[in-house]
């Protein structure tokens, strides 16, 4: 059996799950998410806490067991606190600004960017003289807000010869060395 699967999720104050018909629903001050959970596993809801149980002990039921826990503490913190994810655009020229949720990006390309954001997240950018442009996103939604990033990331990865391109706030890249000249 998973030993995190075994742990039960404590409810904050003002976080409401029901489950109906293997549905997941969890409902709090930022939104409401839902996740459907294999028969195999039962989801219990008792006295302020969320218990996972496997009804017969298989190999896949126990992996199992362990990711739909995970799963469900992830939208009970997502709908209590949020996530926040911060990007940084490292080099010349390279700049992020938005409008509503269309976010607007120069990445060294002879065109603009125009990226679509869902609704479920928030943008923020934040451009200063001498300093790299930022982009924070924040969502309830762990799962959409990872794909979002992995996706804006992908338009210019990190490259470890000169740093450039969109990177996690603090970072470290493995830098590479170049060329050396060659010895005589």
């Amino acid at each position: 059996m998973s030993r995190i699967g075994k742990l039960p999720i404590t409810l904050p104050q003002g976080i409401q799950v029901t489950v109906e018909n293997n549905e997941v629903i969890v409902k709090g001050k930022l939104g409401e998410l839902k996740q459907i959970v294999k028969p195999e596993i039962q989801v219990a809801v008792e006295d302020g806490s969320v218990k996972l149980s496997i009804t017969e002990e298989t190999k896949e039921n126990k992996s199992l067991h362990g990711l739909y826990r995970a799963l469900i503490n992830n939208m009970v913190v997502g709908v209590s606190e949020g996530f926040k994810a911060d990007l940084e655009l490292v080099g010349v020229g390279y700049k992020a600004t938005n409008t509503g949720q269309v976010l607007e990006l120069t990445l060294g390309y002879s065109h603009y960017i125009y990226f679509q954001l869902p609704k479920e997240i928030k943008v923020e950018t934040t451009n200063e003289r001498g300093k790299n442009s930022t982009i924070a996103l924040t969502s309830y939604d762990k799962q959409l807000l990872g794909q979002v990033v992995a996706k804006i990331r992908s338009l210019r990865p990190p490259e470890p010869y000169k740093g450039k391109g969109i990177r996690f706030k603090n970072e470290v890249l493995r830098r590479k060395v170049g060329k050396s000249a060659a010895k005589k």
